[in-house]
């Protein structure tokens, strides 16, 4: 522990003197309680809104949550001034080993030590957005890389989010993530692990699981296209695959993600039995009513398919925007059947750091403010194992707190705004003029 003590005090004096002394770093959860006070605090579960609200923390979790909590003598008082109090935002689909920029080129430009630094900066910036907790969604041909980024970050070697890793995804040869389009004689690697049938899928969930993975993502559908207005993708795995895949995973304590964007493929998840099934642009009526029953989760990731629509007047936008507004128009199907939501942003792609952008899209394609943040606290905190830990504001639960501006149930954008955020007890991020 004196080691990480040290890792982390050099890491916080190194950013004050590279001039960022706006974000405090703390290099552990303080021996003292701390109270924060705020002018209003979210109740998840309920949408109640505490005015104002008041949290006691006592080493890494809650001890009281209300109006107004005791006082004890040693308390540390925070006051957070005009901002409402709620739990560390969750992104249930990150991929932290991706920039912007050509991400089929900089997997094979870029080496693993170098898309490994990058995975570190960007979990700080997820961090310092507000996301205490995220699930990577594969290292893009990275391997078990992430591994190490998760184990630093519980080690308090670096700042992150609380980490929920798949190494690799999993593909079929000449499936999504293939290295399709590059000149079959220089043998470019896939982004993915290849498994072709269900002993193939166990052998790599075994052996990603010895190298450190937390759960097991597979590629499913892929490409997307549309065709006289109807929209097209392959599946690349049947059910009794899938079902294999997730049997295996459950005899490790693991769950299986898929990324799967329509019809049949959505189906075969569900019917497996899958955690959550990821962008499901298109869900027909059973595959809906099997993910009710089974509490599968749909996790649209808007954001991702917003940030690669090409510009107005750009050659032929047309497939783009099409497939996007069939998006829309089903999500809108989804929310009037009941399926449960989870939030992710599938960011890395685009920036870290701008993910909470995924609110504010899901809010304007037809659900509510507290129906989305309920989706992404209370169903993400049980897709990433930590029901009960962290997504709400409770007694007994981990101290991962934010603070943003305004009400966000008035407006989800405030969520693009955070000033503070705790994780674990530990500040990490305090803007200056917040100080009191």
């Amino acid at each position: 522990m004196h080691m990480q003590l040290i890792r982390r005090l050099t890491y916080a004096v190194l950013l004050t003197s590279m001039g960022m002394g706006m974000t405090v770093l703390a290099e552990s959860p303080p021996t003292h309680p701390i109270l924060l006070h705020a002018a209003r605090l979210l109740e998840v579960d309920t949408g109640r809104v505490l005015m104002p609200g008041e949290i006691l923390i006592d080493g890494q979790r809650i001890a009281a949550v209300g109006t107004s909590v005791s006082h004890p003598a040693a308390v540390e008082l925070i006051d957070l001034g005009d901002t409402t109090l709620l739990p560390g935002l969750i992104d249930a689909h990150v991929h932290l080993f991706l920039h912007p920029g050509n991400e089929g080129l900089q997997t094979v430009q870029e080496s693993v030590p170098q898309r490994t630094i990058l995975a570190a900066l960007a979990a700080k910036e997820d961090l310092m957005a507000g996301f205490t907790a995220e699930r990577d969604m594969g290292t893009e041909g990275a391997g078990s890389a992430d591994s190490a980024v998760r184990n630093a970050v519980d080690e308090g070697a670096i700042p992150g989010p609380r980490l929920r890793v798949s190494g690799n995804a999993i593909d079929i040869i000449g499936g999504h993530e293939d290295a399709i389009g590059y000149n079959p004689a220089q043998h470019v690697l896939s982004n993915a692990t290849y498994a072709n049938n269900a002993d193939e899928l166990v052998a790599a969930i075994r052996q990603q699981h010895k190298e450190g993975s937390d759960f097991v993502k597979i590629y499913e559908t892929g490409p997307d296209s549309m065709v006289d207005g109807a929209f097209h993708t392959p599946y690349q795995y049947s059910a009794p695959q899938l079902k294999a895949a997730v049997d295996e995973a459950a005899r490790i304590g693991a769950r299986v993600a898929v990324h799967a964007t329509g019809e049949p493929g959505t189906l075969y998840a569900a019917q497996a039995g899958v955690a959550s099934i990821d962008h499901a642009t298109q869900l027909s009526d059973e595959t809906m009513r099997l993910m009710r029953e089974k509490h599968i989760p749909a996790v649209p990731t808007f954001t991702v398919f917003e940030y690669f629509m090409p510009a107005v007047g750009a050659p032929d936008p047309r497939e783009e925007r099409a497939q996007f507004e069939f998006k829309i128009k089903e999500f809108k199907r989804q929310i009037a059947a009941g399926i449960p939501f989870a939030v992710g942003s599938d960011v890395g792609p685009f920036p870290h750091g701008t993910q909470a952008r995924e609110f504010e899209l899901m809010v304007r394609y037809g659900m509510k403010p507290l129906a989305v943040l309920q989706a992404d606290l209370i169903n993400g905190a049980k897709l990433l194992g930590w029901e009960g830990q962290i997504g709400e504001l409770k007694p007994g639960y981990l101290a991962d707190v934010i603070a943003v501006p305004g009400n966000p149930l008035d407006d989800v954008r405030v969520l693009q705004q955070v000033s503070f955020v705790m994780k674990g007890g530990a500040i990490e991020k305090w803007s200056a003029n917040d100080h009191h």
